[in-house]
């Protein structure tokens, strides 16, 4: 555009990198240029060249992507919506199996054994009984290990684990 096109109060598309937004221009700028303020962020916005201007801002137009707008994503969302509609009324559901934790899964090994077991011993027994497998895990002992301690520390009593000797737990009842 040319700078004697430009009137004062007039919404212009103002070329911002590959896009364009609505900006009024409210006054000229003291070291020359324009002050305007965006239609969609409500910011203030300085123009210094008129070449930044594109046009007069036609709201009933959709711009083109040559412009750098971005493609109206509404279908997508309708289509979106009406598969969550669709799931919603499929009916009750079962509930899901919750799987079984180490910790959990420990408790019923060292109640079925006689005498404390390491963890590693707890993780091989759970893992040949198929009360509990790690998913590739690369430590699970250490796991279990840390775990325990941490039961045993923040519970005190009312953990249901008890530190026999190095290494070795056992029910706290035992």
């Amino acid at each position: 555009m040319k700078p004697t096109d430009i009137q004062i109060g007039s919404v212009y598309d103002l070329k911002v990198g590959r896009n364009t937004t609505p900006v009024r221009i409210m006054q000229a700028a003291p070291a020359g240029g324009w002050e305007a303020i965006g239609l969609t962020t409500n910011k203030p916005v300085a123009i210094k060249s008129a070449d930044r201007l594109v046009g007069l801002h036609n709201p009933k137009k959709t711009p083109t992507s040559a412009q750098g707008a971005k493609s109206s994503t509404k279908p997508a969302k309708a289509a979106t919506q009406a598969q969550k509609a669709a799931q919603s009324n499929r009916g009750p559901t079962s509930p899901k199996v919750k799987r079984a934790s180490a910790l959990d899964s420990a408790v019923r090994v060292l109640a079925e054994s006689k005498e404390p077991m390491t963890c590693r011993q707890l993780i091989e027994t759970m893992a040949a009984k198929n009360y509990w497998k790690s998913k590739d895990g690369k430590t699970p002992a250490n796991t279990l290990y840390a775990a325990i301690l941490k039961e045993i520390n923040t519970k005190g009593k009312e953990s249901r684990f008890q530190k026999v000797d190095r290494g070795q737990f056992a029910l706290a009842g035992k």
